[in-house]
């Protein structure tokens, strides 16, 4: 099978572009490498350096490759960067968006199934305490990044009815493993374990106030999200939409305090008030996603490894502090 994964240079992407690869798929990757790494693309995929905003060059590589599934994963993919500047959020996670669905739909075209990498981790809203959002939780996005995200799966289902692309919608929870960049606002993992590869303290944005153990999330193991990838690719997996999580809900203070103890340094942890556009609890109901993975790769074991990964590259620990 033909592959094409958009955002196959960045973190979550170059993971499903092995998977495939391992699975004996030719693969090519559509990255503009504005947040992506070329060292992260495998010799034996094909990369092709476009964005998916400029219409023309996306449907001249879909054209070029034929694939026969897309999986999508390119996106904007931070949420306070969305509230400040929505436009460039919208630009391209629904209109970088469409022209690919346009090139996959486009006469001639070979794409039999697309998946989406949505978002179970921002498109719920807030998820009160003692629940989780399943797939039938109507979703309640409440930043311009789970807007667009909700956006694109209901054009999903127009280019479904009127131009017959079968689709699958993944709502991700919070994705970590190796090579999740630590820079920037995004990847609290791999911002974690930078500062304390680095020996700087760690900053724990607030819940609701200054000094809470902070935001509750679902995290959930990249290569789970890969696992479940490839088999949507192969057509395994029949419903139309899937969260991907683990059905845990853990603090940002959890989670940072279990990062020292894995790295047995002494880190101080220390506030900070809440963050723009961070909801303050958001765990998905992880039913569907154990039906097709099985068991699932607990965090101590996922962040142990993810760990070992950032300790073995040269010049970790040089990265952003707050999560």
């Amino acid at each position: 099978m033909r592959v094409l994964v958009t955002g196959g240079a960045g973190f979550i992407g170059s993971h499903i572009v092995e998977a495939a690869l391992a699975a004996g798929h030719e693969v090519a990757v559509l990255d503009n490498l504005s947040t992506g790494h070329r060292e992260n693309v495998p010799s034996a995929a094909r990369l092709f350096e476009v964005d998916l905003r400029d219409r023309d060059a996306t449907a001249a590589a879909v054209a070029e490759f034929r694939p026969e599934a897309v999986s999508h994963q390119a996106a904007q993919a931070s949420v306070p960067n969305s509230v400040r500047d929505p436009h460039t959020d919208a630009q391209v996670n629904v209109i970088g968006g469409l022209n690919l669905l346009d090139a996959c739909t486009k006469a001639g075209a070979s794409v039999e199934r697309l998946v989406f990498a949505s978002t179970g981790g921002a498109i719920y809203g807030e998820v009160p305490e003692s629940t989780s959002a399943s797939e039938s939780t109507p979703p309640n996005p409440q930043s311009p990044y789970a807007i667009h995200k909700s956006t694109f799966e209901q054009l999903l289902g127009v280019y479904r009815q009127h131009r017959g692309l079968k689709s699958t919608v993944l709502r991700y929870a919070n994705v970590y493993g190796p090579r999740q960049d630590p820079f920037g606002e995004a990847g609290v993992v791999a911002i974690f374990i930078d500062s304390v590869l680095a020996g700087r303290e760690i900053f724990i944005n607030g819940r609701s106030r200054e000094g809470d153990d902070g935001c509750v999330r679902d995290y959930v193991y990249v290569s789970d999200v890969a696992r479940l990838n490839l088999m949507t690719l192969s057509g395994a997996v029949a419903d139309s939409v899937v969260n991907v999580g683990t059905g845990v809900g853990v603090s940002t203070h959890e989670l940072a305090a279990a990062i020292v103890k894995l790295s047995q340094r002494e880190v101080a942890l220390r506030g900070r008030p809440p963050r723009i556009g961070d909801l303050e609890r958001s765990v998905l109901d992880s039913t569907r996603t154990k039906r097709y993975l099985g068991d699932t790769v607990k965090l101590a074991e996922g962040l142990a490894h993810t760990l070992a990964s950032y300790a073995a590259r040269p010049g970790s620990g040089s990265g952003s502090r707050a999560g």
